[in-house]
């Protein structure tokens, strides 16, 4: 073996010992690492020859002695240790990223298992604590993985290798399957949001080259999303109380809330009670405490559905459900967002509330009533006589079909009663 040959391949790409990727010494308090190594003498790889430089016969065993070398991990959080090795085995990684980018022939069926073990050594581990229980990712800087200068090229070669013309989806399913897709899954729980990135990419990799695995991939998901709540049945279990208390009111004060208050009304409204009058004055209490706190942004995204949905309520029978419908008009806050948006939200009100104020049977119902048209009439009074104009317009016409309609049966039953007449003899035929 010449000395040319020996050499570590050349670094060109991500230099992860380079002055400029140390981290601020104010940051460092924000960097992990979930590798460690269990033995305490020094690692020592051999060096090997570089895949350019070997007959292009010889590359494909050389690539997976290689791969062996790279299932080697190591210690990141002391800097000191095996600094050698580790750029060895991250020139290394280098060179197989760029192998598997332009080489051909080389993706022989024993490299399929040696590629997803190499993978499975680096990516999958358990992740390191979070600094701080109160971690706000608007604000606060996350935990970096400091194992990244290899991670990073682990990702990067497993993404060329899964996105190659010689993949075979037909023999890697035999190393890719569930279980490697439930680890990469538990993995989006990396604060590391380059990592996070990196399996988003990888997972749409897997579910665009595996059909079998799509399926069981969306379940796993929803799996994800749901695990925490499975239904609470009567009476309520300790653990539930517990959830209640540590979990979901907790979920109440973090500082990201807003970001999701569109999304939690859009949920309201689609399970909206259709029958129980108890559980719409429930909902549009919960509903009232979101709008009090969303942004004039999230607002007018879901003000259609929304104001939809109140219309239905002001113009419900029942009368505690359009009373606490219309208390609305009394909250400020929520005022100022209506009249910000009074020309998209008063034609969606005007007609319930209109017919409401003449036909309701409570008058308290018809003086809430009055009250809300007379803050619209004020906030637009332009549109307001528009609405006004073309209500009374649509009513002339409804009642005036009305009558048509009436004067045809009235037509229709004189025409029976003549012909029932004529049957019976009692009218000359």
């Amino acid at each position: 073996m010449s000395s040319a040959a020996t050499t570590p391949p050349s670094v060109d790409k991500v230099d992860g010992f380079s002055r400029k990727s140390v981290r601020k010494a104010k940051q460092k308090r924000s960097q992990s690492s979930s590798q460690f190594r269990s033995q305490g003498k020094p690692i020592e790889l051999t060096p090997l020859p570089l895949l350019k430089d070997v007959p292009a016969p010889e590359q494909p065993e050389l690539f997976l002695k290689k791969l062996q070398q790279c299932c080697t991990v190591f210690d990141f959080m002391d800097t000191l240790s095996d600094l050698k090795m580790k750029e060895y085995k991250r020139s290394t990684l280098n060179e197989l990223v760029d192998y598997v980018t332009v080489s051909r022939g080389y993706l022989t069926e024993q490299a399929y298992p040696e590629v997803v073990k190499m993978v499975s050594y680096n990516i999958f581990r358990t992740l390191p604590p979070t600094d701080s229980n109160e971690f706000d990712p608007e604000e606060d800087e996350p935990t970096l993985e400091a194992s990244w200068p290899h991670l990073q090229l682990v990702y990067e070669f497993f993404i060329r290798f899964l996105e190659s013309q010689e993949f075979q989806p037909s023999i890697a399913k035999k190393y890719i399957d569930q279980k490697f897709v439930l680890q990469l899954l538990e993995l989006f729980d990396s604060e590391d949001p380059r990592e996070r990135d990196y399996l988003k990419t990888v997972l749409h990799r897997i579910y665009g080259k595996f059909l079998g695995l799509r399926a069981f991939i969306r379940k796993q998901i929803n799996n994800i999303f749901l695990r925490i709540i499975n239904g609470f049945a009567l009476p309520l279990k300790a653990e539930h109380k517990q959830f209640l208390v540590k979990v979901l009111i907790p979920l109440h004060t973090v500082r990201s809330l807003s970001l999701f208050h569109a999304q939690v009304i859009r949920g309201l409204l689609k399970f909206w009670p259709k029958t129980c009058s108890q559980k719409e004055v429930m909902y549009l209490g919960e509903l009232e405490e979101i709008l009090d706190v969303i942004e004039p942004t999230q607002f007018i995204k879901i003000q259609e559905p929304l104001f939809k949905q109140i219309s239905r309520c002001v113009s419900s029978p029942h009368f505690q459900v359009a009373e606490r419908a219309l208390y609305y008009w009394n909250n400020e806050y929520i005022m100022s967002l209506i009249e910000e948006n009074s020309s998209v939200i008063l034609p969606i009100m005007f007609a319930s509330l209109y017919r409401i104020s003449k036909e309701h049977w409570n008058p308290a119902i018809v003086a809430l009533v009055y009250n809300v048209l007379k803050a619209f009439m004020e906030m637009n009074s332009t549109l307001f006589d528009e609405l006004t104009a073309t209500y009374k317009s649509d009513r002339q016409r409804e009642k005036k079909k009305e009558k048509e309609r009436e004067e045809l049966w009235k037509k229709l039953e004189d025409l029976e009663l003549k012909r029932s007449l004529r049957c019976d003899g009692i009218i000359p035929t």
